[in-house]
This record gives structure tokens, sequence and C-alpha cells, in this order.
């Protein structure tokens, strides 16, 4: 718990609080709501503001830039369109995505006014929570637009990758949604932490199977390199690729790390503006967990246009895992974006491909790079990033669950723990600044992680230098 701070349980109380926020003290209610013809129509393409354009994808072969004919192996054609889009700001959302997204969108801005009151701070505290559906997170929102683009261009299914598992469930989602197959790897650490958010997957008709497997030549190699591996995002990525491209009529969809999926999150953006005008709220600091950077680029993308276009200034804050630490201890350098090397090459803010974090509670946070976008937006400073320790994000998850009463994913938890850090200095400057936070999803998947938590089992991992300098020692060269 943290120091000098009470959770609010008792239910009298939290009633009469309540009440007395919500028709005495604040004019701001405490879930801002969006009416459904306040969804956004279109996608933000936040790269046609950037003066300095993310980096081409390089053929791994010929150090060459990717043209679109070279992706259509891998990719849907709609979707390769949107990720070399450099400049069409907007970018229309189909109607049947659309119609989807009515079954759970617009998700509701909160005013976290028990959490305020628990810590005591003049800072006004907001989270846009993406929960609210039964994937359980925000990754449903490019999910479906990718399984609308592959049954559009008449596949039989699709392959990918999941961390924690969020993705692969918003895959499976979507494609049951449009009678697609679905093909899951999931991190081999996941699969045993998580057999109830696997066993989602496969009700909706996904099959899943651990990474690294002996199903794929590459996971068959990975496994003879490192038979003991538990498993992460760039072995899962190579194995779901060699998976589509061996078997006609799939093709490869991915979470997180890609233009297009920063583009079909920036629906999490645009709505939190929305709500925020609604009552003339200018937020001062926007948090986002950073992983591949699905979460961070859909709630940012928007803001930071409007900083790239003049018309504004945030202070903006990735968050990422210490065990995992891309933006603040990588390098920004082209590299593979798998393990088994046979992906084209990003330029991104990266630890290595050959990079194997610890298996540890961060889940989908674990990958060993960064969004192409997000990473040139960081190196032009556009935002600040900072690294936190694994039993710290679960003091914070604690804390917002007793008092906000929703168990927040560990990826999420990322970002809740910089919000209090920042709450809390602001009651030391006494400063009432605006702070909006990502809530990416709930955490009902993780309870073994909150059972070591609470058993005092859970401990930090934070990779030395050495270990970092070895996976930058493989980093391709690229003149």
């Amino acid at each position: 718990m943290i120091h000098g701070v009470q959770p609010n349980t008792t239910g009298l109380r939290f009633l009469f609080d309540t009440l007395f926020i919500l028709l005495m003290k604040e004019k701001i209610p405490y879930k801002i709501y969006l009416q459904e013809d306040e969804i956004p129509r279109q996608w933000y393409n936040v790269r046609a503001d950037m003066k300095n354009k993310p980096a081409p994808l390089l053929n791994p072969a010929t150090k060459q830039a990717l043209k679109a004919e070279d992706l259509e192996a891998i990719f849907c054609k709609e979707l390769i369109k949107q990720e070399l889009d450099d400049t069409t700001r907007w970018i229309d959302i189909p109607e049947e995505v659309l119609d989807f997204y009515k079954m759970y969108r617009p998700s509701p801005l909160v005013r976290a006014y028990f959490l305020e009151k628990a810590l005591g701070t003049p800072a006004h505290i907001y989270y846009k929570f993406e929960g609210g559906n039964t994937s359980g997170s925000h990754k449903l929102n490019s999910a479906i637009a990718q399984a609308y683009y592959a049954k559009k261009q008449g596949l039989k299914g699709v392959t990918t990758e999941t961390g924690a598992g969020q993705w692969g469930t918003a895959l499976s989602m979507a494609c049951a949604y449009f009678g697609l197959d679905c093909k899951v790897f999931m991190v081999k650490c996941s699969y045993e932490q998580k057999p109830f958010r696997r066993e989602v997957m496969r009700t909706y008709g996904a099959q899943v199977t651990p990474s690294p497997s002996t199903s794929t030549k590459i996971g068959r190699k990975i496994l003879e390199e490192f038979p003991d591996t538990t498993g992460s995002l760039g072995c899962a990525i190579s194995e779901a690729v060699e998976a589509a491209t061996s078997q006609e009529g799939y093709r490869y969809v991915l979470g997180s790390v890609l233009n297009q999926v920063m583009l079909h999150q920036s629906v999490i953006g645009l709505e939190t503006q929305a709500a925020l005008k609604k009552y003339d709220v200018h937020p001062d600091i926007i948090i986002g967990c950073a992983g591949g950077g699905s979460n961070l680029g859909g709630l940012a993308a928007p803001f930071i246009g409007e900083m790239l276009r003049g018309e504004a200034d945030y202070r903006i804050i990735a968050v990422e895992p210490a065990s995992c630490p891309s933006f603040t201890r990588g390098k920004f350098a082209y590299d593979f974006c798998d393990t088994g090397r046979i992906c084209p090459l990003a330029k991104m803010y990266t630890l290595g491909s050959q990079f194997i974090p610890s298996a540890n509670h961060a889940g989908g946070l674990r990958f060993h790079g960064m969004s192409g976008t997000l990473s040139q937006l960081y190196h032009d400073a556009l935002f600040e990033a900072r690294a936190v320790e694994q039993t710290s994000v679960f003091e914070a998850a604690e804390m917002f669950a007793r008092t906000e009463g929703i168990l927040p994913a560990p990826e999420s938890s990322h970002a809740i723990r910089v919000a209090i850090d920042e709450a809390l200095r602001c009651k030391e400057t006494a400063e009432a600044k605006n702070i909006v936070f990502g809530l990416t999803g709930t955490g009902y998947f993780d309870l073994a992680a909150y059972q070591q938590y609470n058993d005092g089992t859970m401990s930090d991992y934070i990779p030395t230098d050495e270990e970092l300098q070895a996976g930058f020692d493989q980093l391709p060269k690229v003149e």
C-alpha cells in the first residue's frame, strides 16, 4: 500500500461521497459518455502531420525499401495501403466496422474521484476505459478492422501471435463474427499463466498454440537453441508469419507495432478528445502503457497531432516495464520485428530481436521493439518515457481496484502507476493538473499475477547492461 493512503472501503461512506461529489462539489460527472452518433467515422493518421516520417520497412535480404507488392504474401492488400500511407490524414472507417463498434463504443471517460480522494491530490485524474467488451481490452478496435479486410479480400483465415492474450481473444472474436479461421501462437509463459484467456479464444473458435512450438520450422529451431525458453512475442510473430505464408488463403495480422494498428486505435484518442471538450477540460498530462505501441499510439496520436500542427501542447508519458525497457534503454536502429528474422526490418527503439524478456506479468508489454511511428515521435522528443518495476505496478493496481472498483490489467497498471506518481507530485506542488491515462482493459484473467503479489512471492527483474548489449550486438547492419 502507498504510504499515508487509506482506500475507502465502507459502502455507506462510498455512497455518501458519490452523492456529494456528483451533486454538490463537481460539475463534471463520474463518467463522461458520448452518444452513438459521436463515434468517430474516420481514423486519424498521425504520420500525415509528421515532419520526420517513420523510416521505411526494409527487405531483410536486400536492405531496400519494401513496396506494396513485396508485402502481399504476408498482409491483406488494403492493410498494406494503410501501412504505407504517410500522407492521408483521415481514413474512412468502413460501415461494417462502424456497425461492430456500436456494440461497445463509445467507451466512457471516467473521472477517478475516489482515487483522487484517497491520494489527497488536487490533480484531476481521468481514465479512458477500454475494457467494456468481451475481449476485455482495446485490442478489438483493430482486430475487427483487420478481420473485415481479410474477409473482403476473400481469405480463408488469418494467423497471429498474442502475449497476454488480449489480442488473441479480440481477433478470435472478430474472426468468429466474419466467419474466418483463426490460428493464434501464444507466448508460452502466458499460455501457462493464463489458461482461461486461452479457453476464451478456443470458445470463439481459434486454434491456440504455445510458442515456441514444434509445429513450425522456426519454432523447432528456437527450441533447439533455447530448450528452456518461456517464449517471447518475437518468437510467436515468427511462427505466425511462417504459418500464414505456408498456407493458401491465409494472411498474417498483428495487434500492435504496425502503423495500421496505430491508425485503427486512434478511435481511443479521438473519443477522449471529444469527451474532454464536452466539459472544457484541457489535459495537462497524458499517460499510456507501452509495449509495441497500440494503446499509447491510439490514445496519444490525436493529441500529438495537435502538437505537430501547433494547436496545443501536452506532456505525454509512455510507461514500459523495467524488465523490457525498449524506449528507455533501447537503441534507435533497424531491427527484425521477430526472433526468427524472417520479417521486414523496421527502424525502431529496440533491445534486439534476440532479446527474450523475463517471464514476468507485464504480459503484452514484452516485445523487444516499439512502433516505428512512435519511435520516430519519441526520437523527435514529442513525448517522454519511463520504466517501472513489476511490484510497484501491482501496488498501484491494487490501490486502483480498491478505490475505483475495477481490477486493471497488468499492462494498464503501468499507466496507473505513473498517473498516481504524477498526482502525488501535484500534491507536493499544490497544482491542480488534469491527468488522463488509458485503462486498456481488465485483469480478471490475470489472477495468478495478483496471487503472487498478494502472497509476497512476486519479484522484480531488470536486465543488466551486459544482457542488453548481447541483443544490441546482433542488430543487423544497415547502411
